[in-house]
């Protein structure tokens, strides 16, 4: 069995409204539900037919001069959805995500 590339594994990282808040909720002092969450989540964009170690192996690999510790990792099935260009009908291609979670302390931060 031949070791996987990293880089082939996790694709890159997703960053919209909903992935900064799950990023930030380490931070979040404001309500004391959200205070408990003391590990980060990250969010990126993965290869389909990987698994969730594959995940983790490879976002501890990319990230080793950081020395982060996967403590977690939640995997999505984003469907394709249907669009239209100038008239015509088409599919936007669907992907993986997969949500990271880390070891309290570990931090991507300026990536």
């Amino acid at each position: 069995m031949s070791k996987k590339n990293p880089y082939q594994v996790v694709k890159h990282q997703y960053v919209t409204e909903k992935a900064l808040v799950l990023k930030e909720l380490k931070n979040a002092s404001s309500n004391p539900s959200l205070k408990r969450c003391e590990s980060p989540k990250y969010v990126f964009v993965v290869d389909r037919k990987a698994n969730k170690t594959d995940i983790a192996n490879a976002i501890e690999e990319i990230y080793s001069d950081r020395n982060v510790k996967v403590v977690a990792v939640n995997t999505i099935n984003v469907k394709p959805k249907a669009r239209r260009v100038r008239g015509r009908s088409g599919m936007k291609p669907g992907f993986k995500k997969a949500m990271v979670t880390l070891q309290k302390g570990d931090s991507l931060d300026n990536v």
